[in-house]
């Protein structure tokens, strides 16, 4: 019975000393060991040995890590309180300093970013900080990092998740938002009166200048069909006459054709309606050489001819 009391307890005491001598490390994490409390090395991940009873073997999470903050006011360059809520992405890269640099550098790092948002808050009006996210975060990010840099700890990243100005400042946004809306509105509008009625001045100019165009272009047409038709018709005359001309010249004419001819035109002034002929005194041999010739024409002489000299009767 001793014996077996005896062997439990070696089991006992085996089995102990191996909980503190074997120690598993999982992935994503890194174990720091101190030796009788001051710092001995660093275990990979993996299975790790150390001296039971005289080790101590701490993990240290080293993968990044988000912490979301609590939601709190600052006041802005302005005067505006502002409810401000923000998350920090860190990550451990050295983790003897920040076992040892820092107490708890998890609760380190949110009572910073507390500071560091009222310090960063304090510097830009309420509009700088609705508008201007990318260069918070930035600046958040370069002010954190020149303390957490000394704890073995890396800022990755700050995101502002949310920032609310008091209600009565919403309000006063809504109806500044409204009244700009309407202004662009009105100034669209007026823009695109603006823009139709030059347009429609345009349009009609264009279309005074296509007609002024179409009216030239008519009146050259115009100008150059009148001079073709005064040419050719000066053309036609020039050739009637010379065939007249060389018609009369071949038939050889004697005094009897010139006379019928002078009368032939005397008739056609003569059909003329309201028309009064007035025939000089020189003209009376005409009018006896017609009379002389009507008679040869009829084959006998007619009597009471006048003659070349003598006056015709009224």
């Amino acid at each position: 019975m001793t014996a077996l009391i005896v062997l439990g307890a070696i089991a006992l005491l085996v089995l102990l000393v191996m909980s503190q001598t074997v120690k598993v490390i999982q992935q994503g994490y890194i174990g720091a060991v101190k030796r009788l409390g001051q710092y001995k090395a660093l275990r990979e991940p993996g299975l790790a040995m150390i001296l039971p009873f005289v080790d101590n073997l701490t993990r240290v999470d080293i993968r990044e890590t988000p912490r979301t903050g609590d939601r709190q006011e600052v006041i802005t360059r302005d005067n505006v309180t502002v409810a401000v809520n923000a998350t920090i992405f860190s990550q451990v890269v050295d983790a003897r300093l920040a076992l040892f640099s820092v107490s708890n550098y998890a609760i380190a790092i949110d009572q910073l970013s507390r500071t560091t948002l009222r310090a960063v808050f304090g510097g830009l009006t309420l509009d700088e900080a609705l508008s201007q996210r990318e260069r918070i975060n930035v600046q958040l990010q370069e002010q954190m990092e020149s303390v957490t840099d000394k704890w073995g700890i890396r800022i990755n990243r700050i995101e502002i998740v949310d920032i609310t100005p008091p209600t009565q400042i919403l309000q006063a946004m809504a109806l500044q938002k409204t009244a700009d809306q309407e202004k662009r509105a009105a100034i669209l509008q007026s823009e695109g009166k603006q823009q139709s009625a030059v347009n429609i001045a345009d349009g009609q100019r264009q279309a005074l200048i296509k007609q002024a165009e179409g009216d030239r272009q008519a009146a050259i047409l115009r100008a150059e069909g009148s001079r073709q038709a005064a040419i050719l018709e000066a053309e036609g005359r020039s050739q009637a006459i010379q065939t007249v001309y060389g018609a009369i010249k071949e038939a050889h004419p004697d005094q009897t054709l010139v006379a019928i001819l002078q009368l032939d035109t005397l008739s056609k002034f003569a059909s003329s309606e309201g028309s009064t002929i007035v025939v000089p005194y020189e003209s009376a041999g005409l009018l006896g050489a017609a009379q002389a010739l009507r008679s040869v024409l009829n084959g006998a002489v007619l009597p009471g001819a006048v003659d070349a000299g003598t006056s015709p009767p009224a």
